[in-house]
């Protein structure tokens, strides 16, 4: 802009310039919608990365994964079997995901159940109770069987035994082989109130104490009784017959070389469980039951 000159003056006229500064007022923001997006982006790659994951792995890799990432579970991994790796010592395609490595410690047979899945060999050996429990159990059922024959036939080969074949029944119960000695009208396996076995009965339970010997198998002894009473029961009781009588069978049994250990319970139920239950005094609910049972690691079916 030029300013007048002065009245009568000859000087040069002066310019003068004016900087105005404007201000930008709305037009563009920045890019600060993009850094949302990508966010957006990450969260969702992230998320469809997770449901990938859930659906290749097994449930025991899950697992692996989710522990690694636990603070808490430090503590128990520095104190237990294998590494502390993100798989716990293992591959993901191994079979059990188990250490299975020299240098790595732990006892699979102490740390896995012997009843779980997905490994070959658990237990203690080719012939443990924890190996191959129904391997076990087949074992025990040809045992069973065998002593059946064994004593059926033995009885059949002596004339005096023989005619107790009909006092005496085999069971097979879960528990395992139930041998019942029973009583009826005619003839008793003790004197009458007793617990004095009758020669005969004496001489079965050993045939039975023979036949069983080489077996591992524990032994359960139970006596029963009738419902008949005795005049004084503080004196004497049908509780105190039946194990009394349980006792007595279990002491024929060790004279015939059943050792201690296998006796693993003897007792005695009166006239509780009658094998008549509609007659609770017939003679035949008069009886004592020796149970072959299944070896540890296998409860029968």
């Amino acid at each position: 802009m030029a300013a007048r000159a002065p009245h009568g003056s000859n000087q040069p006229l002066r310019i003068i310039y004016k900087k105005v500064y404007v201000e930008a007022q709305g037009g563009h923001h920045g890019g600060a919608w993009k850094v949302a997006y990508a966010d957006f982006v990450t969260a969702m790659m992230a998320f469809f990365l997770l449901m990938w994951l859930l659906g290749a792995t097994s449930e025991k890799q899950r697992r692996a994964l989710a522990d690694y990432f636990a603070p808490t579970l430090i503590d128990l991994k520095q104190n237990s079997a294998g590494s502390n790796g993100l798989f716990g010592g293992a591959s993901i395609i191994d079979k059990d995901n188990y250490p299975h490595k020299a240098a790595q410690t732990g006892t699979r047979s102490m740390t896995i159940p012997a009843d779980s899945t997905g490994g070959s060999n658990v237990g203690t050996g080719q012939k443990g109770s924890l190996k191959n429990r129904a391997r076990l159990g087949a074992e025990d059922l040809q045992n069973f069987e065998k002593m059946k024959r064994r004593v059926e036939s033995q009885m059949a080969a002596n004339p005096k035994l023989a005619k107790l074949a009909n006092h005496v029944r085999f069971t097979r119960t879960r528990d395992g082989m139930r041998i019942d000695l029973l009583d009826d009208a005619d003839y008793s396996m003790f004197a009458l109130g007793t617990t004095q076995l009758d020669p005969e009965a004496s001489r079965l339970i050993g045939l039975i104490a023979a036949s069983i010997r080489d077996t591992d198998n524990p032994i359960m002894i139970r006596g029963h009784t009738d419902s008949l009473a005795y005049d004084d029961p503080l004196a004497m009781n049908n509780w105190i017959l039946s194990s009394s009588r349980s006792e007595a069978t279990r002491r024929r049994l060790f004279y015939g070389g059943i050792p201690e250990k296998r006796f693993e319970r003897i007792e005695g139920v009166a006239d509780r469980e009658p094998m008549i239950i509609s007659n609770p005094s017939d003679p035949r609910n008069r009886r004592v039951a020796i149970t072959l049972l299944y070896r540890a690691g296998r409860f029968g079916d």
